[in-house]
């Protein structure tokens, strides 16, 4: 697998990714929708790991890494599955910017990685100015939407958490195998939920919800967590985080076009500030990027 590939890759499938967690959830409730994906995501990958022929190692620093995994698989992804249910699907890729500064906090206290300059402090600082706007845009509209933002936030915490422990860790360990792994975890603890607070079996599924699973099941778990976890061992970690500078804005017009979602003045200048601070965050990596002959994001 090629970086770049991978690279656009998880930029096209975490674009379309929050607005198919809000299809999969019409008719059959939040729970169930993450719960089948997750489970048929872990049998498709355990059939692609032995099409394969990938080993899928159970030693200490393997275990280790499946762990770290999970708790993006799991605690992440539960989540932004329950705050989809109260904020427009183009507001979550949004929030999901802010996870490079999680990310790169995390990356200077456990990696070591020199973060904090006066350019990415401004980044910083921008970004929660346009946080700020949207939570407050949130607050004035329903105290649900608060709610769901904050539980995004956790998501993109747990996310940047999980991501940095895995880079941590450095097991060589194959991209799939950790995904199986992960969801090997995960799956159990999904089913589990769902039977403790889902509301059992839907009688019927609209074909937007049953597609919307099979989706999310093949390319959001298998196909979107085996690049993002190649790229985090290939790349470092605050490059892997670069990835959300660019789908905010497709994720946005995706849900324009495609779920009839709003676009308030409030939302775009909060997001503004947002897309301003990655960009002031991440300027010497763009910088790098947009030189001549400049063609290996490392």
């Amino acid at each position: 697998m090629s970086v770049p590939a991978a690279y656009v890759g998880v930029v096209i499938i975490w674009s379309t990714t929050p607005l198919a967690i809000q299809w999969s959830g019409d008719g059959a409730g939040f729970l169930f929708g993450v719960a089948a994906r997750m489970v048929l995501g872990a049998l498709i990958a355990a059939v692609l790991l032995r099409l394969a022929r990938v080993a899928l190692p159970w030693h200490r620093e393997a275990l280790l890494t499946y762990l770290a995994a999970t708790v993006g698989i799991y605690g992440a992804m539960m989540c932004v599955y329950f705050g989809a249910q109260f904020i427009p699907s183009g507001w979550i890729s949004v929030l999901f910017g802010l996870s490079p500064f999680f990310t790169g906090l995390l990356a200077t206290l456990w990696l070591g990685e020199s973060v904090f300059t006066p350019m990415r402090i401004t980044g910083m600082v921008s970004g929660l100015a346009g946080l700020a706007i949207i939570f407050g845009n949130g607050l004035a509209m329903d105290a649900s939407i608060a709610l769901g933002i904050g539980a995004v936030l956790c998501s993109v915490m747990l996310q940047s958490l999980s991501a940095v422990w895995v880079k941590r860790l450095g097991a060589r360990v194959d991209g799939l195998s950790v995904v199986v792994g992960g969801l090997l975890l995960a799956a159990p603890l999904y089913l589990l939920t769902w039977l403790l607070f889902g509301e059992g079996l839907p009688e019927s599924l609209p074909l937007r919800t049953t597609t919307s699973i099979l989706y999310l099941a093949l390319f959001g778990s298998v196909v979107g967590f085996t690049m993002y976890f190649f790229l985090l061992r290939a790349i470092k970690a605050s490059r892997v985080a670069l990835i959300t500078l660019m789908t905010p804005v497709l994720a946005l017009w995706l849900g324009v076009l495609l779920n009839g979602e709003v676009l308030r003045p409030s939302v775009l200048a909060g997001t503004a500030l947002i897309l301003t601070g990655l960009a002031c965050y991440e300027w010497r990596t763009l910088r790098r990027l947009l030189l001549p002959g400049a063609r290996k994001m490392v």
